[in-house]
């Protein structure tokens, strides 16, 4: 099957979704993106930035996202995003998205920016009429750290 039009933007929505889900800390609704027995990958920073930690199933994502209880905030930016599929694969595509987060830290009164550059392997899974995550494997290219001045609680 060839991704038509409509299948990349609904990928491109559920992508969007995620990153927007997490930032408004929505974790329920972003465990919902995923198919009931997806793997998420995650790495393990600063000593990891492969993916080296499997969460599975919805309790799974839940789990790894439990990791973001002691940051202020986050932001998360995409920046690519390719999808493609087999010939021959019907519902199912794979997505390579690359993208920017911002973690902010408060700590003794100084508050720290860790900025991920981070990519997104993933595997898509048609379910009824709409797109899930079927596996995501988080990578971090680099990790810069700044000062700021100022964030929104």
């Amino acid at each position: 099957m060839t991704l038509t039009s409509a299948d990349r933007l609904d990928l491109s929505g559920l992508v969007h979704r995620y990153a927007g889900y997490v930032d408004a800390r929505r974790f329920g609704d972003l465990a919902e993106l995923f198919t009931v027995d997806a793997e998420l990958v995650t790495p393990k920073p600063p000593e990891h930035l492969e993916p080296c930690v499997r969460h599975n199933g919805h309790a799974g994502v839940l789990d790894a996202m439990a990791g973001l209880a002691g940051i202020t905030r986050t932001h998360h930016g995409i920046l690519g995003e390719i999808y493609t599929s087999e010939n021959d694969a019907t519902d199912t595509a794979t997505g390579d998205i690359t993208g920017v987060a911002h973690h902010w830290i408060e700590a003794d009164g100084t508050v720290t920016d860790h900025i991920w550059h981070l990519r997104y392997r993933d595997v898509y899974q048609r379910v009824g009429p709409a797109w899930r995550i079927a596996a995501r494997a988080l990578t971090i290219d680099a990790i810069e750290t700044r000062t700021t001045r100022q964030v929104r609680s």
